[in-house]
């Protein structure tokens, strides 16, 4: 019986050994920290690892460091043009000093989700509507910076503030939508005279072009042609006046005489009287050429006496 009650002695000896051991020696994770009370008085901090902490005497607080995340509910938002929107946010925030967390805010979900509601209503409502729909990054910035000042006193740090949607009345959304779907309608028709404008200038351009090449190649054709012609009339030219030196060398050569010009002189009066031509137009000097010719005439006449006489011997 003694042996059975010095076992249970024992036992109940060791678990209260490992209780108060476990009490007296408290492990942080490497993102935690802790603040040690002695006596209900802040006597230091706890770090990560092993410390030990005096049951009955002291107390651990124990501090999450990592970066939290605070959903703040959707909320009515009147805006500066007297539009009632719906607005949510979410809040990131890290802690930084775990003494100003514990100590300085007793609820500090509470007290972020608050100050960033009534923010939010300020922030927004120095907005009209279609700047609050546009403006997201302004209103985040904003509320970062007047947030991250005022939780400054409260060891934490936000990181940032992101809007999540922003939802007017449904009136009002239908509004947008019409006003939307008219915008589309004109760009789509302002597009469409666009390339109609274009087209018709391209079209016109193209013809323009086509005329300026055709006539640059019927004014290239013309141009071959007259110098083709021109070409022509050069050389016939020149072959006349070749001609006409040759001629006109062979006669000096020749020494021809008086008598026998005045002959060509009449043969070429004989041509000319044969033509259609109802006028003739004979040379100024027609008096030398008349004697010429009557020189001639007196030849043919010794010619003729001549014969005569023969004639009349035999």
């Amino acid at each position: 019986m003694e042996f059975i009650f010095s076992l249970v002695r024992s036992v109940v000896l060791f678990g209260l050994l490992v209780f108060v051991a476990f009490r007296i020696f408290r492990i942080l994770r490497p993102f935690e920290k802790g603040l040690i009370e002695r006596f209900g008085k802040y006597n230091r901090e706890a770090t990560s690892g092993l410390n030990i902490v005096i049951p009955g005497i002291e107390r651990l607080i124990v501090v999450d460091m990592r970066e939290q995340v605070i959903d703040v509910p959707p909320q009515e938002v009147i805006t500066k043009d007297n539009v009632t929107i719906t607005v949510d946010a979410v809040i990131y925030y890290e802690p930084t000093d775990p003494k100003k967390l514990v100590y300085n805010v007793g609820d500090f979900i509470t007290a972020a989700t608050k100050l960033a509601q009534t923010n939010l209503r300020n922030v927004i409502g120095d907005l009209e509507l279609d700047a609050a729909l546009t403006s997201r990054e302004t209103i985040n910035t904003s509320l970062k910076i007047i947030l991250d000042e005022a939780t400054d006193k409260w060891g934490t740090r936000v990181v940032r503030v992101e809007i999540q949607r922003i939802d007017p009345p449904q009136d009002v959304q239908d509004a947008m939508n019409k006003v939307m779907k008219a915008e589309r309608d004109r760009r789509a028709a302002v597009t469409e005279a666009e390339g109609e404008k274009r087209a018709a200038i391209l079209t016109a351009e193209g013809e323009r072009q086509s005329q300026i090449l055709s006539a640059e190649g019927e004014a290239e054709a013309l141009k071959a042609v007259a110098d083709a012609q021109k070409y022509e009339k050069i050389a016939i030219a020149d072959g006349e006046s070749e001609a006409i030196q040759k001629v006109f060398d062979a006669i000096h050569k020749g020494d021809p005489t008086n008598d026998l010009i005045a002959i060509k002189y009449l043969e070429s009066l004989e041509k000319v009287a044969n033509g259609k031509a109802t006028k003739i137009f004979l040379p100024a000097d027609l008096s030398a050429t008349l004697g010429s010719i009557g020189a001639v005439a007196e030849l043919f006449k010794d010619d003729d006496s001549k014969e005569s006489k023969k004639s009349t011997k035999k």
